[in-house]
């Protein structure tokens, strides 16, 4: 008897739960459209303000609202500085087990990054866009650890990990490639070994260095685009006239591939990616320290020289 056979409207709810997004996601998407809002729309009302020359800006009508020590000015500030240190969080969520409780590492870290791009935009129109003196050192400091993020967001993700976000041995990574190819053969129709023929990265020669390491992941990553491209043309060209296969079971199909070939280029670029890691963290780490000294110096001249109103 065929195990598979029967009615299949149990595997369809899966498939629309993997689909739909989580709430965590959802809400997490509406907060960061709603900061967006603001950002853009704070700084849409004061572009008149923060394209005057400083020399003109004493008698600028919005000054009283959007100079640094201002009513919206000194608020950014506090949200600022409220992100600022929200960001050094994540470090402890990391290192502590007891903190689990409080979400998974990948959670945080999204939130992590989140936090990491609109500090420095927020930052900037606290100080209105003018960077003189020991804020313009700790907003250097701050923009590159900014995109030392992004850049460390990228390396992370190249690390293969699991469906928790915990990172895969070699053993694991094999036994989840195969489920992957055989939930791709399920959902599309085509044999196993078609499958990982079409998904086969190529070879490529060995990495050296820095350079060549990130170099070889971003050819990987094109590699990826285009073995999926053409697994899904197989896919739709194979489908009997007028039985093609749904938008959404493609879209599933496309991501469990590029999920597949992946780990097999992760795999393949593990300890040259986990060296550049490393290698990472010895400069994200230092320009952070540096720019959270900056920052709690400046808030505190700010406060014992009484440029604010809240105190």
């Amino acid at each position: 008897m065929n195990r598979y056979a029967g009615p299949a409207p149990d595997a369809s709810d899966r498939q629309v739960r993997e689909a739909r997004p989580p709430v965590s996601t959802v809400v997490r998407l509406i907060l960061n459209f709603a900061l967006l809002f603001v950002v853009a729309a704070i700084n849409a009302g004061g572009a008149s303000y923060y394209l005057t020359p400083a020399a003109e800006r004493l008698r600028h009508p919005l000054r009283p609202l959007l100079k640094s020590s201002g009513t919206i000015g000194q608020a950014l500030g506090i949200v600022a500085l409220t992100l600022f240190l929200f960001l050094w969080l994540y470090p402890l969520r990391k290192k502590f087990r007891f903190l689990k409780f409080t979400g998974g590492v990948g959670r945080w870290l999204d939130f992590h990054i989140t936090a990491g791009i609109f500090v420095p935009v927020i930052a900037a129109m606290h100080a209105g866009w003018r960077f003189t003196g020991l804020i313009g050192l700790g907003y250097g400091a701050m923009a590159i650890v900014a995109l030392s993020g992004i850049v460390g967001r990228y390396l992370y993700t190249r690390i293969p990990r699991g469906r928790t976000g915990l990172e895969l041995t070699r053993e694991e990574t094999v036994a989840e490639r195969r489920q992957l190819v055989g939930e791709i053969s399920a959902a599309s129709g085509l044999a196993p070994a078609e499958i990982e023929t079409l998904l086969a990265p190529a070879a490529v020669r060995t990495t050296r260095g820095l350079l060549g390491t990130l170099r070889q992941m971003l050819a990987d990553d094109v590699a990826r685009r285009d073995a999926v491209n053409l697994l899904l043309r197989r896919i739709e060209h194979q489908a009997p006239a007028g039985h093609a296969m749904d938008r959404a079971t493609l879209r599933r199909v496309a991501k469990l591939a590029r999920r597949e070939m992946g780990l097999t280029q992760q795999v393949r670029m593990l300890d040259g990616i986990q060296r550049v890691f490393r290698f990472w963290h010895v400069a994200h780490r230092p320009m952070a320290i540096m720019a959270l000294l900056a920052v709690l110096v400046h808030v505190g001249v700010a406060i014992a020289v009484g440029q604010t109103w809240f105190w």
